[in-house]
């Protein structure tokens, strides 16, 4: 959105406001609209989920107690947050104490009265129905005039607003009182469906623990776990929550990820693996080393993503958004020439007529209709982050679903990314000194391959190394003792014109066992080969097997060489592109995005040009920050399963919003039939809008309880269940 811009050299002030009733779409655009004629408004960004506004206000411009005013004028109660955006002024209310609850009860109650005084004394209903319609109506008509003011002047509110005016003009104030009701509801199931979707993100928060035990000095003090800092120590109770994300430095323990992963059994976890923020640990003592501040952690990236995903809407979703304000004015040209051109020009009774006219007014409505895709969007993401399945948005939600190839990496991705050395051949130096100068040319490196190296030479006496580089995808040298050593693939030693005749030879044999080879090489001699595997992860062959049911084709792209590549693609039964360098993934998923929609998974730095050319770019748990940051998915359990989950939260999705525009227009349809044959009226008509709204939500709330199917039993294409890099 845009706003004026600010003067030059002018103080802005930056605002953060809980909008009470912002809870819907309808109400998020009518807001935005409003501040994009504010002077001095700029940067403005709505939350839905949140039901937050922050903007940036140039208060000689437009002080805040006039844009607080202009939002009230909407029907918004504005609440200010602190500046580290937290609430101390919200708190979660039961729908009957909210606003829009109340307006429900008090005219549902006095919907109710008129009736039962109708029964005693018909003039007392007629007041009765007079003074609920009027009740119902006017915080409607308050929002209908602050809209058009703003722009809109065809918002939801406005055809309510004529419709029960209207309705009162032609004497029929029992179905005025009745629509404005009927109205209401579907307002507030609208609040309760986005409240829902909130309380979950509110759970998420929950999760971290308030305290922490922290190591100072041989002592321990409890301090509030949001102070922490990177760095510190911290010690972690058998029973008590993780209170940081880190790594543990002392002890071992089950820990159980699934508040955070989704993980559905504990995880052994020793030195050196990582822990997140709000696991429980089940038995042993940890010392863990703090290695993200609270704002950065797990949880809070979770809850941002979540909190977020409206704003990065799905096509459909923007597709219906840019129906509803075409549709809008349309409906009410098209009442109003109803209502009187059957009179003028073919004698028909004026008040029939403008009876059928109000109750198109109705009848067009397009409250669910935009509320279809919203609702749907925050449920999946929402049901999808309690899996450890994070979305990056609606347009992501959408395009997994619709993928025809799923490309993964393979180290870390379709293994377990941790490599041992099975095999060291030397060639006229020995075993140990092959291994010595290997791993200190690898010192300082975080490669997988490089990790495995060192472990296998833990305890040996490494010398030092010097002028240390990588070339990505080929080899690192360093200098080492003097000399000039590289730790490379075979490809780059064969370029080099290191690879003999009895080298290539073992090499191949080495590779034909499924083994990743490099070389030791001094200049243009190889020194010795280290062989190393990595074993496939334990769900990798089921979850390809899912994802072929699924009507998607796997692919393994690796920068290994071809052989090793061969080996661990035919034990998971899937095609593979090997020796691959990051340009090559690069080139090769553009070559297969001219085939059909392609996601990518990955997760390390190598992966990330292949992560963000793809349509859908997938992190595995675990991976680099750069792979989370390019990706458009992330998994937080380390599984191949998860992306078979994805691709059926999306799927799931996609059907579901398929049967919320089928009810919208639906029972739309139907009515606008029945209403023009003269079957059905004013609160028939309105509660096509109602019902349809509570279908919607409803069946939108469906996707929170989203489990996935077990991987036996995926459901194929037609809906049916069949048994289911550098070197």
């Amino acid at each position: 959105m845009t706003a004026p811009a600010p003067a030059s050299g002018t103080a802005l002030t930056r605002l953060d406001y809980f909008v009470e009733g912002m809870d819907c779409p309808t109400c998020v655009r009518k807001i935005e609209g409003a501040l994009e004629r504010t002077p001095g408004a700029a940067n403005a960004s709505t939350n839905l989920t949140k039901q937050s506004l922050t903007l940036t206000l140039d208060e000689s411009q437009t002080p805040r107690a006039a844009l607080e005013k202009t939002l009230r004028s909407l029907g918004h109660e504005p609440r200010l947050l602190n500046g580290d955006g937290s609430d101390s002024v919200h708190t979660p209310r039961p729908w009957y104490a909210t606003q829009q609850g109340r307006l429900v009860l008090t005219s549902g109650t006095l919907l109710v009265l008129a009736f039962l005084f109708g029964l005693v004394e018909p003039a007392l209903a007629t007041w009765g129905y007079l003074a609920a319609t009027l009740l119902g109506t006017w915080p409607l008509a308050k929002k209908a005039w602050a809209a058009g003011r703003a722009g809109d002047p065809f918002s939801i509110n406005t055809l309510v607003s004529l419709a029960a005016v209207g309705a009162l003009l032609i004497g029929e104030g029992a179905e005025a009182a009745v629509v404005v009701f009927f109205f209401a509801i579907g307002e507030l199931l609208e609040g309760i469906a986005v409240g829902r979707a909130r309380s979950g993100i509110q759970a998420l928060a929950a999760l971290a623990p308030k305290t922490a035990l922290v190591l100072k000095k041989g002592k321990i003090f409890e301090v509030p776990a949001d102070t922490l800092k990177v760095g510190q120590f911290v010690q972690v109770q058998p029973g008590g929550r993780v209170p940081a994300d880190g790594t543990i430095l002392e002890g071992q323990s089950s820990l159980d990820d699934s508040p955070v992963t989704g993980e559905s059994v504990p995880v052994f976890k020793t030195v050196g693996d990582a822990v997140y923020a709000g696991s429980i640990n089940t038995d042993g003592v940890l010392k863990v080393r703090v290695d993200t501040d609270a704002s950065d952690n797990t949880i809070a990236r979770i809850i941002h993503l979540v909190e977020q995903a409206e704003s990065n809407k799905a096509p459909v979703a923007r597709f219906i958004d840019r129906f509803s304000r075409v549709y809008t004015p349309i409906v009410v040209l098209i009442a109003g020439l109803t209502a009187v051109l059957p009179p003028l020009l073919a004698g028909g009774s004026w008040s029939e007529w403008l009876y059928k006219g109000i109750s198109l007014l109705l009848i067009g409505c397009p409250c669910a209709l935009v509320l279809s895709v919203p609702a749907a969007i925050t449920s999946a993401v929402s049901a999808g982050a309690r899996r450890g399945l994070l979305i990056k948005g609606g347009a992501a939600l959408e395009a997994i679903g619709s993928v025809k190839t799923i490309a993964f990496d393979k180290t870390g991705t379709l293994t377990q990314g941790k490599p041992q050395v099975t095999d060291i051949v030397p060639f006229g130096i020995g075993v140990g000194e092959v291994l010595r100068q290997a791993a200190a040319v690898e010192q300082g490196s975080s490669h997988p391959l490089a990790k495995a190296i060192l472990g296998h030479a833990q305890g040996l006496a490494l010398p030092a190394a010097e002028d240390a580089r990588a070339l990505p995808g080929q080899a690192v040298l360093a200098t080492v003792d003097g000399r000039t050593l590289a730790v490379g693939s075979p490809r780059y030693a064969q370029a080099q014109g290191a690879m003999t005749a009895e080298v290539e030879a073992k090499a191949q044999l080495l590779e034909g066992q499924g083994k990743t080879v490099v070389a030791l090489m001094d200049g243009a001699r190889v020194l010795g080969l280290l062989a190393l595997r990595d074993e496939p992860r334990a769900d990798a062959r089921e979850a390809v097997a899912a994802l072929k049911a699924l009507g998607i084709r796997p692919l393994m792209l690796t920068g290994d060489n071809a052989r090793t590549g061969q080996a661990i693609g035919e034990s998971l039964g899937l095609d593979v592109q090997a020796e691959l360098l990051p340009a090559d993934k690069l080139r090769v998923i553009e070559e297969l995005k001219r085939q059909g929609s392609v996601a990518m998974v990955g997760d390390g730095i190598n992966d990330a040009p292949a992560l963000a050319a793809s349509d859908v770019g997938i992190a595995m748990g675990g991976g680099t920050d750069v792979a989370l940051e390019t990706a458009d998915a992330a998994l937080l359990r380390a599984e191949v399963g998860g992306v078979v989950e994805l691709v059926q939260l999306s799927r799931a999705t996609l059907t579901n919003i398929k049967q919320n525009v089928i009810f919208a227009v639906g029972l739309k349809a139907i009515f606008l039939v029945t209403t023009l044959l003269g079957i059905t009226g004013l609160w028939p008509a309105i509660l096509s809008d109602t019902g349809a709204t509570a279908l919607v939500t409803a069946n939108a709330l469906r996707l929170l309880h989203f489990r996935g199917q077990r991987m036996g039993q995926v459901a194929s294409p037609a809906g049916r269940l069949r048994p289911a890099t550098r070197r």
